[in-house]
């Protein structure tokens, strides 16, 4: 237990200096875009950043990485890049509804304007996390109600959860719910009003009743109006990255909530992540499984690694003994070995993103978006203990 125990302590520290001394420094001194605005989508592997069309999912991400850094104790400068996202997200990204422009030029011209599910949900995260640092600042929280009292609405699902689009437009999607549920809690945490855990406690009860396989407790993407798994090869896909992240979040759930009933579920979905959506040989989490748990596509991509940190640091807090515990923390420290392989690039602090299924990373710049999964597995870390 000594021994683990050092491995944990020794993991936690590189890991939380590698982000502190090189990675939030990075993209803060180059990934800010101090001519246009906003952020930069990526930043090349000879440090240099590159100008292309601008996410607003990334801009939020930004912002909750570095309010994030400031709850973790980041004693660098963290404001220039959340009042440049923010600035961002509450100009060029504006629409005049409220809610956003889902990719805007470096020159601020709109390039696509409807509505995208997925990055209102991050912007609802970022504004939360900003919140926590920023609790005097009420605009974080009345634009975050804002866009929360658009979704309700105009893009309600009639029975439960939400749209993609208005008209309706399919698949409905698991994952910005997922992503909203993340940002509810968020805000929960925040001390934000009740109508986010009202929110809270609708996904996880859809995602029990209808996101997870009846039969063998996955996890899947895609459905049709009435979620039922939409027909054909869509329908059944499953994701493990997905698996561990919804994990994590389940287990968080069944604390804030009291109900235990979300634990046996989560611990489900990291058996089957684990077990036969992770290659061992090479220490990483794979992209698609099949509902049958056969491989539909071997790449293994950086965000993936970073759930199943956070995955087990979550079932670490709910362990049933001590060596259930132990377990817990040898694989955690097992998946951060994994994501540790993405870090190995010529500039400290950026990474790779995709690593080919014979072994070989892809060669092209790193996204500013990964930073998000990258600094939430490492705060997650931290707070594991044997």
């Amino acid at each position: 237990m000594s021994n683990l125990n050092e491995r944990l302590t020794q993991t936690q520290t590189r890991l939380k200096s590698w982000l502190f001394d090189a990675a939030l420094p990075i993209w803060r001194d180059v990934g800010v875009d101090k001519i246009n605005g906003g952020v930069f989508e990526t930043i090349n592997l000879k440090g240099i950043p590159e100008r292309s069309n601008r996410r607003t999912r990334v801009a939020a991400r930004q912002v909750y990485s570095y309010a994030q850094a400031r709850l973790m104790g980041f004693p660098g400068e963290t404001d220039e890049v959340i009042d440049a996202c923010l600035a961002w997200l509450n100009g060029p990204a504006l629409r005049d509804d409220g809610l956003l422009n889902a990719v805007v030029s470096a020159d601020k011209e709109v390039v696509r304007a409807e509505f995208d599910f997925y990055d209102h949900a991050f912007a609802l995260l970022a504004y939360a996390t900003a919140f926590k640092v920023r609790p005097q600042d009420k605009d974080l929280e009345s634009r975050a109600i804002v866009i929360r009292e658009a979704l309700i609405s105009g893009y309600k699902h009639p029975v439960r959860g939400f749209e993609e689009a208005n008209p309706r437009m399919l698949p409905l999607k698991t994952n910005p719910h997922m992503h909203l549920f993340e940002a509810c809690l968020a805000w929960v945490e925040a001390g934000g009003d009740a109508r986010w855990k009202e929110i809270a406690a609708e996904i996880a009860e859809l995602c029990l009743d209808k996101f997870l396989h009846p039969e063998n407790g996955s996890l899947r993407e895609y459905f049709d109006g009435d979620w039922n798994p939409i027909e054909g090869e869509m329908g059944r896909i499953i994701e493990p990255g997905h698996q561990f992240e919804w994990a994590w979040l389940l287990i968080r759930w069944a604390a804030i909530s009291g109900d235990d009933k979300f634990i046996a579920p989560a611990k489900r979905l990291v058996e089957i992540a684990e077990n036969y959506g992770t290659d061992h040989h090479r220490n990483v989490t794979i992209f698609e499984l099949w509902d049958d748990f056969s491989v539909k596509d071997a790449k293994a991509r950086l965000w993936a690694q970073t759930e199943r940190m956070k995955a087990y640091v979550a079932l670490q807090s709910v362990a049933g003994s001590a060596e259930e515990r132990e377990e817990c923390v040898s694989k955690l420290i097992k998946a951060a070995e994994g994501l540790e392989l993405y870090f190995d690039v010529p500039i400290a602090g950026l990474y790779r993103d995709k690593l080919t299924p014979d072994g070989l990373f892809v060669e092209e710049p790193a996204p500013a978006s990964s930073l998000y999964h990258i600094i939430c597995a490492i705060d997650e870390m931290t707070k594991a203990s044997i």
